[in-house]
Order: C-alpha cells, then structure tokens, then sequence
C-alpha cells in the first residue's frame, strides 16, 4: 500500500499464525514505474475464462471448503471489470516473484529472492485441502493484483480472534505502481467481499488483518466497508481485525476511484 491509502496484504496459505502484513508505497520506493514488456508479453494472448468446477479439492459435488473460487463471476466495478484467477504457477511465478521483489512490498511479505521462494510459498496452498487459494487479480484482462482468499476459521489466525464458523479471510497485494495510491486497492477490496459472500452463503463476514502501524491500510479497510473490531497480538505483529458483515453487503458500495 501507498503513501496515500492502497494496500498489499500478505499471508503464507494460511497465516500461520502470523497474519498479513501490509505496505503503503511511493513510486519512488519501487524497482520501476511500469510492467516489464516481458510480463505484458506473456499475458497479452490470455484469456482468464471461468473454468468449470472441478471438484479438485475432494469434493465430489464440485464443492470445496471456499465454495469453487475459481467459478466465481466477474465483477463490474468503476475501475474496469474484474475477475479473481486462481494462480496457476507455470504461468504466473514470474509475474509474482517479480512483484515480490518490489522492495514496497518485500519489506512486508518477506518473499523477495529467486522464484523459488515464492513458488516455496504458493505449492503449500495449491496442493492442499483448498482452505487457502492464491489468486490473480485481473482487472479488464490485465493481471495487476495477487489475493488469497482463506478460511480464517481453519487457520491458526483462529486462536487469536473469537472465530466464527466460515469466517472468510482476505490478503491483498497490488501489483502494479500506477494501481496504487488510488483508491483502486479498497475499491477492489469492497468488490472481493462481495465476491466472498455472493458466492459463500454459509460465511456470515470477511475478515481482514493489516498490520495495526499502517494506517493507510486500514483506512483503506474501512473504505471498503470492513469495521474495526479488535487489535490482535500476532506472533510478527499487532494486527487490527477488519470486519466486513454480510448486513453491510449492500451498504457504502463504492461509485468511483479517487
């Protein structure tokens, strides 16, 4: 997140207990300005479709513990139209250890180093029991923002807040430099959490835990329509609970990016 109010939030499939952390960044402090014509390169001919449910986390009626991600809809919001992609690693690990190597955002998700490292951190998520799936952002075909979507109430995050049965967790990092500091990170976070509970009729909020010092993130949270409900002792961090409730799904829906 930016000097003004963006955030990327990161979590290891599962916290493990640790949470998220989140950066706010300046242009200056990052490697470039732009997306390397390499990357652009590589996605240009993609078209991120909807696959079908598959069923491939053990559930034979195509259900999995987060209710297929990878079939959810599209979403318009004032920024363009946007999807959640699940990752697919022999396509997106460049992209992704790139955008982990941004000193901004390194300094917060601590996965900067060879691809290696960041592959280290998404096969846990991809070959487990799905309770944590790492995803793209795409926004009008372009990917420029890395989600997890998790269930909190699975993961040790859940000893340290009183958790709720299909407590939905969100960690957020946006990519790109020209995507920050400008509101597009909490438009996008209150369209995720729409996403989360159109789609999880059994989760009853979206929880969220940005480190308690960067204010702008969890100013962006509460942009988003999530709450402040609690500061949280993490192993690495104080946290604060950011709590989106299913009754202010249709509240405070954002128009426009400042």
């Amino acid at each position: 997140m930016d000097a003004s109010t963006d955030e990327e939030v990161r979590s290891s499939g599962g916290t493990g207990g640790r949470g998220p952390g989140t950066c706010d960044t300046d242009a200056e402090d990052t490697l470039d300005l732009r997306l390397p014509e390499e990357f652009l390169a590589r996605y240009a001919e993609v078209t991120f479709a909807a696959p079908a449910a598959s069923g491939r986390f053990g559930a034979e009626g195509g259900s999995d513990l987060l209710d297929q991600v990878a079939t959810w809809a599209p979403v318009s919001t004032a920024a363009g139209t946007f999807r959640l992609v699940p990752v697919r690693i022999e396509r997106d690990l460049p992209l992704l250890g790139h955008w982990m190597n941004d000193p901004a955002v390194a300094a917060f998700w601590q996965l900067a180093g060879p691809a290696s490292v960041t592959e280290g951190h998404l096969r846990p998520q991809m070959e487990g029991d799905g309770r944590s799936v790492p995803c793209l952002g795409v926004l009008d075909g372009t990917p420029m923002s890395y989600w997890e979507i998790y269930r909190a109430d699975l993961d040790p995050l859940a000893r340290h807040y009183p958790a709720r049965p299909h407590d939905t967790g969100v960690h957020l990092l946006i990519g790109g430099v020209a995507d920050r500091g400008r509101g597009i990170g909490s438009l996008l976070l209150h369209a995720v959490a729409d996403l989360v509970l159109e789609n999880r009729p059994a989760c009853s909020r979206v929880i969220a835990e940005p480190d308690l010092r960067n204010t702008p993130s969890v100013a962006a949270f509460l942009s988003a329509g999530f709450r402040f409900a609690a500061e949280l002792d993490l192993p690495d961090k104080r946290a604060a609970l950011m709590v989106r409730d299913r009754a202010l799904r249709r509240v405070l829906r954002p128009d426009h990016v400042q």
